[in-house]
């Protein structure tokens, strides 16, 4: 596979990096940013932290403001962030900013237009790591994690292919989208009114399903403004009850959705992730 370096940044003995490559998921030339640790300078291979963002997001938003370079440096963890969905010209888009480009929901779309380029779950779940392993000095250990949709889409990627990570995390995630207006509005559009698909996509349903545990931890700020409507944590909460699923939900007063939130919690949350993968600094 080919890919382009487009940036290089040094950060905490390691490299920030941005790529670009021509996705066959999508159909699209898709960027991508990945922090590689200073070990492996040393001829090391680390494990890998895919990390989904949420809504108008891209590859820069988590790796600019989450903080989370020292600690990846610390624990000799890589971390892959892509963008939030197919872009470009010929690429099928909304006016709104919670459908579209940059609003992908981590979904593989069914429904025209949408379904000539909107496949992110395939990408994230099987192109992305199969080109970033066969380029970069990484092992095939994988955790996954994200912000709001990002939540969304990790814990969906993770629940419904269990072999595939070690650990999963999410912070203040969109829980039930098939009961939220932004889930309602993107499943419609990509998956069509058949709610029956939506569940597919629903991490509150999976959760209640499902008997192959992965580890999970979700971080949740009480003063978020979308905490009620939008995210719904009780649902998670309430699934994880009925199949036993030993799910951490921790909940914090007075932090909101904002990436301040976000990094706050990124050390405990890279811990979480290290002492699975095997990383312990």
């Amino acid at each position: 596979m080919t890919i382009e370096n487009l940036s290089s940044n040094k950060s905490f003995g390691g490299w920030h990096k941005q790529y670009s490559h021509s996705s066959e998921s999508l159909g699209c030339t898709m960027r991508f940013a990945i922090f590689l640790p200073p070990q492996v300078a040393n001829g090391q291979k680390v494990p890998v932290l895919y990390w989904l963002s949420g809504l108008t997001c891209n590859d820069e938003n988590f790796m600019q403001k989450a903080g989370a370079h020292r600690m990846a440096a610390e624990l000799g963890i890589a971390i892959v962030a892509p963008d939030t969905s197919p872009r470009g010209e010929g690429v099928a888009d909304d006016g709104g900013y919670d459908l579209g480009q940059g609003a992908g929901f981590y979904v593989n779309a069914t429904e025209s237009p949408w379904n000539r380029h909107y496949r992110m779950y395939d990408y994230v779940l099987s192109e992305l790591p199969a080109l970033v392993e066969s380029v970069f000095p990484v092992t095939e250990q994988r955790a996954i994690a994200g912000h709001s949709m990002g939540g969304h889409g990790a814990l969906v990627l993770a629940l419904r292919n269990p072999e595939r990570y070690q650990s999963v995390s999410a912070f203040s995630p969109i829980s039930n989208p098939v009961n939220g207006p932004w889930g309602r509005k993107a499943f419609t559009a990509y998956l069509s009114e058949d709610t029956d698909r939506w569940k597919a996509y629903d991490a509150s349903e999976l959760m209640r399903q499902t008997r192959t545990f992965v580890p999970a931890l979700v971080d949740q700020g009480e003063a978020d403004n979308f905490l009620a409507e939008q995210l719904k944590p009780e649902a998670l909460e309430a699934a994880a009850t009925a199949s036993g699923y030993p799910l951490e939900l921790r909940r914090h007063d007075g932090y909101d959705h904002s990436y301040y939130f976000v990094a706050s919690f990124m050390e405990q949350q890279l811990r979480f992730h290290g002492r699975h993968l095997g990383c312990t600094g």
